[in-house]
């Protein structure tokens, strides 16, 4: 039996990506270490290292690796954990610098990790 095939494969390019905000209290950070079990170690834009928490949401759908800029949610009642809202791609990352909302350190720090 034949394969069916989608139309419009353009549809990632006209998603909306995800912006940090302080009302929802996301920040930037670059993944440091992959600790396994689903847990990472990351270095946030504020300067505190982070061990953050990867959601059952992106667990198969984003695959992180050393290097990646990511946009984490610290938690309130324990601000050394955070857990992972999105994985940026390089060409969102691209568009975002075009901004200037990723600062001069994450990059330098991301592409030392990488």
């Amino acid at each position: 039996m034949a394969k069916k095939r989608r139309k419009g494969g353009g549809e990632e390019s006209r998603k909306e990506i995800p912006l940090p905000s302080k009302e929802e209290g996301t920040i930037l950070c670059v993944v440091v270490r992959v600790l396994g079990a689903d847990h990472l170690l990351i270095r946030c834009q504020d300067g505190v290292e982070r061990k953050a928490r990867i959601p059952g949401s992106l667990r198969r759908r984003m695959w992180m690796r050393e290097g990646d800029i990511v946009l984490a949610a610290p938690w309130d009642f324990k601000p050394d954990r955070a857990d992972v809202v999105y994985r940026y791609t390089k060409e969102e990352l691209r568009k975002l610098v075009e901004k200037g909302l990723v600062p001069q350190e994450l990059l330098e720090l991301s592409e030392e990790l990488a």
